[in-house]
């Protein structure tokens, strides 16, 4: 049985345009559902935090963070963990809402495909997957693949010509 989540949704920007928070718990409980297991941490209620940000702040956290002084698509902060009455704080998730607008255009997407596809990739971030090595990378996005197709979104990674 799938984790029970609890999601709070913050916007500190909007344009060009952001999804509401009930799409971005769908996206988010579809990751959390995927049929591999999960986490022992995920086990029960489950909180994620989602802040739609800005170019300015979200280059603000990239070069802090990452030390790359530019915005970027998604932020991934872990949580707290498993708390005191048994729910679990996954994380935290930034995702800026001008640089999911370019990339989309760019990628020839909808904004709502690019931002399910950053929604799911950012979870699965907070659930311990990363990209780094090759092997890691393949397993993830295979794993968004899966997710995505259940939700009715194409394949992320194979870009329409633009």
């Amino acid at each position: 049985m799938p984790p029970r989540l609890e999601l709070d949704v913050t916007f500190g920007a909007r344009r060009p345009w952001a999804p509401r928070r009930a799409e971005f718990a769908r996206w988010a409980a579809a990751a959390l559902a995927d049929r591999a297991p999960l986490p022992r941490a995920c086990a029960g209620r489950v909180t994620i935090s989602i802040r739609v940000v800005g170019a300015a702040r979200s280059r603000t956290l990239n070069a802090r963070y990452r030390h790359k002084d530019r915005p970027t698509n998604v932020l991934s902060f872990g949580g707290a963990g498993k708390m005191p009455d048994g729910s679990s704080d996954l994380g935290e998730l930034v995702i800026c809402a001008p640089v999911v607008a370019r990339e989309a255009c760019t990628q020839g997407k909808s904004a709502a495909a690019h931002w399910a596809h950053l929604t799911v990739h950012g979870v699965l971030h907070l659930l311990g997957f990363d990209h780094d090595g090759r092997g890691d990378a393949q397993k993830m996005e295979a794993r968004e693949i899966q997710i995505l197709d259940r939700l009715g979104f194409s394949n992320p990674y194979v870009w329409p010509d633009a």
